[in-house]
């Protein structure tokens, strides 16, 4: 039997289902689906993730967990965000701006757009702030976004203020037009000191808040070239290396997933690098430390070249670390220093 009348003592939007026998065995996420009108298996697997279902009261993450006979499971539909996000005096360090565009060095930090546990004080939000409506509409809670940073990764970004602008720079993003390159702070010096790295990258089956290699299928085809700018070590040997990593693809967490996937993951990046990497024993004590507890990835969008969307004349933009890497980087060079 089911139930689909929510109790009194549950909130609006929520839904409770107890599974009947014939239910039993059925991939979660479709049974809710079927039994809840309106709710595809795809939204359905969305709230699974943002945890807003549970099963005896206990959260449910997995949309392939076969039903119980029996067990209530409670679905809560969250109230629907404005379709515009509000805009928010969020100070921007606005690198470039015309009537067609705005390029500004994106702290690290600082989320990119409204999504579920971030709904305000990103960056959308501040370039509302800053522009008002003469942000182009973009997706939804996505005006002016036609590229991302992750959170944690700071440096040059450009966002769209017309629709002309959005639809131009989009195709060009999706064509890898733009002359990126990122800078990267990495355990372990590659060898080659300059190479590729190519391999499908796709949501890890194991975590579904990590990307991993697909390469039996799963993912997309994804391709990141690097060169060694320098290297650090102590006695023990070379430990530390910064690159400069252009990206021919431009898939989610992509430098971080190949670079760690050849034993090179990034200082400090907490989803990637998952143990104290072997690197470190050629450092100083004091110096290990610092790197083992820098609190984000070490990574930088050091440089954004693309033709302008209206004009088509070329604009390029390029900083420098911000100053929590800078300082990393200046402690690898005095240790170096030292006799």
């Amino acid at each position: 039997m089911s139930d689909k009348a929510p109790p009194a003592s549950l909130p609006p939007g929520a839904h409770r289902l107890i599974a009947a026998a014939a239910d039993r065995g059925t991939r979660v996420d479709r049974f809710l689906a079927e039994r809840l009108a309106g709710l595809s298996r795809s939204r359905v697997k969305a709230l699974m993730l943002e945890g807003q279902v549970r099963c005896d009261g206990a959260p449910l993450a997995d949309p392939s967990e076969p039903v119980r006979a029996g067990a209530a499971y409670t679905l809560s539909i969250p109230p629907p965000r404005p379709a515009w996000p509000q805009g928010e005096a969020i100070p921007l360090a606005i690198l470039y701006e015309d009537s067609d565009l705005i390029v500004l060095d994106k702290p690290a930090g600082l989320v990119v757009h409204p999504a579920p546990g971030n709904e305000d004080g990103t960056l959308v939000n501040a370039l509302i702030g800053h522009c008002g409506r003469e942000l182009a509409v973009g997706g939804e809670q996505r005006p002016g976004i036609v590229h991302r940073l992750d959170k944690d990764t700071s440096g040059v970004m450009v966002a769209a203020k017309t629709e002309a602008a959005m639809a131009a720079l989009s195709a060009a993003f999706a064509a890898r037009e733009p002359d990126r390159a990122y800078l990267a702070l990495v355990w372990g010096v590659p060898s080659p000191a300059q190479g590729e790295i190519e391999g499908a990258i796709g949501r890890d089956p194991r975590d579904r808040k990590r990307m991993a290699l697909r390469p039996h299928g799963g993912g997309k085809p994804a391709l990141t070239r690097y060169r060694t700018l320098r290297v650090w070590g102590g006695p023990a040997g070379l430990a530390v290396a910064l690159l400069e990593c252009r990206l021919a693809t431009g898939r989610t967490h992509q430098i971080r997933v190949h670079l760690a996937s050849r034993g090179h993951p990034l200082v400090g990046d907490p989803v990637y690098l998952r143990r104290v990497p072997a690197a470190a024993a050629a450092l100083p004590d004091a110096l290990r430390r610092r790197l083992l507890d820098f609190p984000r990835q070490a990574l930088h969008a050091a440089r954004l070249g693309l033709a302008h969307p209206r004009t088509g004349a070329l604009l390029a933009f390029e900083t420098p670390p911000p100053p929590d890497m800078a300082a990393l980087i200046a402690a690898l060079d005095c240790a170096a220093r030292r006799p």
